[in-house]
């Protein structure tokens, strides 16, 4: 007794550990067999029987093996947990229990014994309902349970989804899952967790979402599953990236349009999974949101960017953007602000590419390019985001990511030296600037075409040197022989090659005038400061970050991710400008804290006013709205639902009852000559703008926004002054059963 004193051990074989709303009880091999709701009586169990959850599991890549625990021992003194593993690793884990959140902390393993990730859980739940694969939850909405389960990552390389998970960024496809089984039964030739395809050819992303039903679940992540009882299980993984590695990767590998390719990561020192740290709460599902992930969010210092003074996940804070076409910007500025909108994204100006060959001037070093289009005179972007901020506005433009384009600083002529390639070999013997004959000591993987990402026969390339060379394919024999080479690709000067000069194998994006290649991590790093500096240099405040997927194209996938968008922000930290707002192609556990929208795709495809229903002509609008919403995101609904000469107040009521109802954004497509052709334009500005104050207001309460979410309603609201508003729901047009509306406090 004395001896367990002296090393401040607990005398008991297992624990138990509360927060204000959550419970979890330890065992003494280290497992969690109990988690309880404790705002109820009796608590209610959420840990399944037969599935206790592992605190942490290690992983060996190369045998593909886990490892779990078989014995713990907790240390009161310090608030820890000793985790003995069958392969003779012992794990010091750091359990600190703030008071909505346990806070967990590999601190030490030793030995590691092959271990290169270790894993966070799996934490089995019973619920059934709602799964969110981005952040890792499971979510019981239901009036009955009304409980929540969730995890966050703590630091940069703890990400969500499992250690096995392929260059960091899980596969997108369909898995089968109801969350309401009475209401969404599973047809008999279906089963909960049987996995699909994406629809389409693999080439347009509009049809990859190709199943209406409720129990087709589309996947951007894996920090959530389900087993084959629909009931969910969450995850968070680390892992040491200063090894060397080869992984064969595809986003969406079911398809032969994106098969996997082999790619060599790059190692990057010092980055590992000691120090892995997550947060495991539970709550209300109803105030989980705002009451326990904003704690996490603010006590742990993780991403917090704002709009207009208030946390973006903030329902309150959602807020649409104008998104401009016909490329006429008189009274675009005036519009936005009668609108309420704080966002003007310059869509028709096309795709700003990362040229740090500008550094950061995107109009010329004196700002002598004009190309927004004024009646009373052009007009820079600089110009325009001067005139844009009179009214609290901000300016966005869409990159393509980290894609470096042919003609950029980092491209061509002269390519650089920090670029990321798929496979690096030697040149056998040496070559004149004019040669073809170009023979490499290893044909292995040399046969691939492009990235994996349309295997694009155009962007097959090797680089040697400063020169990059085109080809299509390699011999199967001795001597291994590039085929079809063109020296001097996009505008590079061939030159002469010695023996034994390395031969780089390029990882690059997609055609369709995405046409790039990808930087290796450090160069990575100057391309997101690139975009902050261009944000302080020309007034931007928003980006549209097409191709956001190829910050997969590393290997390090959600990692790159985050580590792309910190560098970005502490850069506009140091310029001391605002938050940069964004959207992009894709959402991911790493752009999750970053990330404000997510207005991808648009129109019929997203929302259809019309019908009223989620995606008319495909599934999108359905699938993205039931990722975004289980994951605590405001779904978006795109570029959508232009002003023109037949549009009416009462379409605008109806989409702005579903904005705030279901809890979204868009991006009003909005044409300087088609809005003055709008006889009720004026009515529909002001309508959007009622809806607007009162959603920042925050005057909906959760219940109303339920009926609201109801598509099948119509309703109409009146301001009667700054902080009152009166809603009426609209029966065969004529308003009834008025609801008074109040601000809330703190808005």
């Amino acid at each position: 007794m004395l001896l367990l004193l002296a090393f401040s051990f607990s005398a008991e074989a297992q624990w138990n550990f509360s927060t204000k709303y959550f419970k979890i009880h330890i065992n003494h091999k280290g497992f969690i067999t109990s988690m309880k709701n404790t705002t109820v009586s009796p608590n209610r169990e959420f840990s399944p029987a037969d599935q206790p959850s592992p605190l942490m599991c290690l992983y060996d890549s190369k045998k593909k093996v886990y490892y779990v625990p078989y014995k713990a021992s907790y240390h009161k003194a310090d608030k820890s947990i000793t985790l003995n593993y069958t392969n003779g690793s012992v794990a010091k884990i750091s359990l600190v229990t703030q008071k909505k959140y346990f806070k967990l902390t590999l601190q030490s393993l030793s030995p590691r014994k092959g271990v290169d990730g270790i894993q966070w859980g799996s934490y089995h739940t019973n619920i059934t309902n709602l799964f969110g694969e981005i952040i890792g939850v499971a979510r019981d909405t239901s009036e009955v349970n009304n409980y929540a389960i969730g995890m966050l990552a703590l630091n940069d390389n703890t990400l969500g989804g499992t250690s096995e998970t392929i260059a960091d960024a899980a596969p997108f496809q369909y898995l089968i899952h109801t969350p309401d089984a009475k209401r969404f039964p599973l047809p008999g030739n279906l089963h909960e967790g049987q996995v699909f395809s994406l629809g389409g050819n693999g080439i347009s992303d509009v049809a990859f979402y190709a199943h209406k039903e409720a129990y087709y679940r589309i996947l951007y992540g894996n920090s959530a599953v389900v087993d084959n009882k629909g009931r969910i299980s969450i995850h968070y993984n680390s892992r040491d990236r200063s090894l060397k590695r080869e992984v064969f990767y595809s986003l969406i590998p079911h398809m032969s349009a994106n098969i996997p390719n082999h790619i060599e990561v790059e190692p990057l020192p010092g980055v590992g999974y000691i120090g892995s740290s997550v947060a495991l709460w539970g709550s209300p599902d109803s105030t989980a949101l705002m009451d326990v992930v904003h704690n996490i969010v603010w006590s742990e210092k993780l991403p917090h960017p704002t709009i207009n003074g208030k946390w973006v996940k903030d329902p309150a804070a959602f807020v649409p953007d104008v998104l401009t076409y016909g490329g006429l910007y008189d009274s675009i500025v005036p519009y936005t602000a009668r609108l309420g909108f704080k966002t003007i994204s310059l869509y028709d100006q096309g795709f700003l590419r990362p040229d740090r060959g500008n550094k950061g001037y995107i109009d010329g070093k004196n700002f002598e390019k004009k190309s927004l289009k004024l009646t009373s005179g052009d007009k820079s972007q600089k110009e325009f985001a001067e005139m844009a901020a009179k009214y609290g506005i901000t300016i966005g433009r869409t990159p393509i990511s980290n894609a470096l384009a042919p003609g950029t600083r980092d491209a061509s002529p002269i390519p650089s030296d920090s670029l990321c390639y798929q496979q690096k070999r030697l040149l056998a013997n040496g070559i004149s600037p004019t040669d073809t004959v170009i023979i490499v000591d290893d044909p292995t993987h040399l046969e691939e075409i492009g990235s994996w990402q349309g295997h694009v026969k155009s962007l097959n390339m090797i680089k040697i040197g400063r020169e990059l060379i085109h080809y299509l394919g390699v011999s199967d024999k001795k001597p291994y022989r590039l085929l079809k080479v063109k020296r001097g690709y996009w505008n590079t000067t061939p030159t002469s090659h010695k023996a034994q000069d390395t031969v780089y194998k390029l990882q690059v994006t997609i055609d369709y005038g995405y046409d790039g290649l990808i930087p290796n991590m450090g160069l990575q790093d100057k391309i997101a400061e690139y975009y902050a500096d261009v944000c302080q240099i020309n007034g931007l405040g928003y980006y549209d970050f097409d191709g956001q997927e190829f910050l997969f194209n590393n290997g390090h996938g959600y990692y790159s991710t985050k580590r792309f968008f910190r560098k970005m922000f502490e850069r506009a930290a140091k310029h001391r400008i605002p938050d940069i707002r964004f959207t992009g192609s894709t959402l991911s556990e790493g752009s999750w804290h970053y990330q404000s929208i997510w207005n991808v795709g648009g129109g019929k495809n997203l929302y259809d006013a019309d019908t009223r229903e989620w995606g008319s002509s495909t599934s999108q609008g359905k699938d993205l709205r039931d990722v975004t919403y289980a994951n605590f995101f405001p779904v978006g609904m795109g570029g959508n639902f232009p002003i023109t000469a037949s549009s009416t107040a009462e379409q605008y009521e109806h989409i702005q009852a579903i904005s705030v109802g279901v809890g979204t954004t868009y991006s009003l497509k909005l044409s300087q000559k088609d809005v003055e052709s709008c006889p009720q334009k004026d009515a529909i500005f002001k309508a959007i703008r009622t809806w607007e104050d009162a959603r920042a207001a925050n005057a909906f309460s959760r219940l109303l926004k339920k009926q609201l979410a109801d598509p099948k309603k119509s309703w109409t609201l009146e301001a009667v002054d700054s902080n009152t508003w009166k809603l009426y729901e609209k029966i065969k047009g004529v308003k009834a059963n008025p609801i008074v509306l109040k601000r809330a406090k703190g808005y």
